[in-house]
């Protein structure tokens, strides 16, 4: 099973979510949609961070 880390910056209003460990990320691509993909090396993306605006959350969980 993968973890996902989810990070909210009050003070900055955005939600940071991270699909793989952080430390891989190379490099950071702003989308039109004020979306910022964080990247690896290939080119995969391992994160992405939103503006609080533009996001409504809910979590559901499965058991392990």
């Amino acid at each position: 099973m993968r973890e996902v880390r989810i990070v909210y910056d009050r003070g900055g209003q955005t939600l940071t979510v991270w699909l793989e460990d952080s430390s891989r990320e190379y490099i950071c691509e702003e989308t039109s949609g004020e979306v910022v993909l964080m990247k690896d090396s290939a080119g995969r993306i391992i994160g992405l961070v939103l503006d609080s605006d533009l996001f409504r959350v809910a979590f559901e969980t499965a058991p392990a």
